[in-house]
């Protein structure tokens, strides 16, 4: 069993059965703050996992550290169930309903805003049904027509994130000419298809995907240029944490920083995202990056 310490009032971190005895009010994405950028906690219901080597991989240890992120501030628990760093093994939709869909209920149940991290419709739909508001899906140009569908259907918030290829692939796909207005044209490209299947464009949040088919000095360009993305009329979430380009950039004799080394620079780069206008920024430390994104609107404020 996971060693996480219980939020306050929940019992051992095995025992989330009060949540489930006691129902909250589910959070509406409607509430979410407008004077400051959201902050999106990760949860990695996954055995490999980039980030944290599949510690929450157990529901009772999952649970425990979805309750620990909202009471350290989170305004969104996103919940995955299939690693989509580079080079991962693509996993059945059956297997990843079976990894989630209890975390997303029970925390649903405990007042959190959910949001799944999923490429698949089913397990989207199924997502929805126990609870959770929003979908985050890292298809990008291969997004699947269900999902279209299923989006204009249920009229939910769906992140648009740019991507090409899939987890096996994209590291080969990073030939851009100019890569801020080659991912604006591919997510416009994509946005289309939801459009033209009847999404409001309030549902669309944008994300420019960094890591995903993009090398360390692309990522670096993109999140330098975020505020060009505002073009596109949508939100922007925007995702650096414990990515590669933050372990090559602090580097010692050539090895690059472990994940959990990288905290400290995605603060830096949460800070500079909500200053240049992020809707959002999905974090695994939500403390420090609920401090940051505090700190940027305040700078900012007028």
């Amino acid at each position: 069993m996971d060693s996480l310490a219980a939020a306050p009032g929940t019992g051992p971190a095995t025992s989330p059965l009060p949540v489930l005895r006691e129902p909250r009010p589910a959070a509406r994405f409607e509430d979410l703050p407008t004077d400051r950028a959201v902050v999106m906690g990760i949860l990695n219901c996954t055995p490999d996992s980039f980030s944290d080597g599949g510690e929450y991989n157990s529901l009772d240890s999952a649970i425990a550290y979805g309750l620990r992120m909202i009471y350290a501030g989170a305004d969104i628990i996103d919940v995955g169930g299939e690693s989509t760093r580079p080079g991962a093994v693509l996993v059945d939709e059956e297997e990843e309903q079976r990894r989630i869909l209890p975390v997303v209920s029970a925390l649903a149940k405990a007042g959190a805003l959910i949001s799944v991290d999923t490429r698949h419709a089913s397990t989207a739909a199924l997502a929805l049904d126990a609870g959770a508001g929003l979908i985050n899906d890292v298809s990008g140009m291969s997004v699947q027509p269900d999902m279209v569908a299923l989006i204009a259907e249920r009229g939910v918030p769906y992140v648009l994130m740019h991507s090409r290829g899939n987890p096996q692939t994209m590291d080969a796909l990073s030939s851009y000419g100019d890569v801020v207005e080659d991912v604006i044209s591919e997510l416009r490209e994509v946005r289309d298809k939801f459009f033209a299947a009847g999404v409001a464009p309030e549902q669309l949040i944008v994300d420019p995907g960094l890591g995903f088919s993009k090398n360390a000095q692309q990522n670096w360009t993109l999140l330098g240029n975020l505020e060009r993305f505002a073009v596109l009329g949508h939100k922007i979430l925007v995702g650096t944490s414990r990515k590669r380009f933050l372990g090559s950039l602090l580097s010692t004799a050539g090895k690059a920083a472990a994940p959990k080394e990288r905290d400290n620079a995605t603060v830096a780069t949460t800070a500079l995202a909500a200053a240049k206008g992020a809707w959002g920024v999905r974090v695994h430390d939500v403390a420090a990056n609920l401090d940051a994104v505090k700190v940027a609107a305040r700078q900012v404020a007028p």
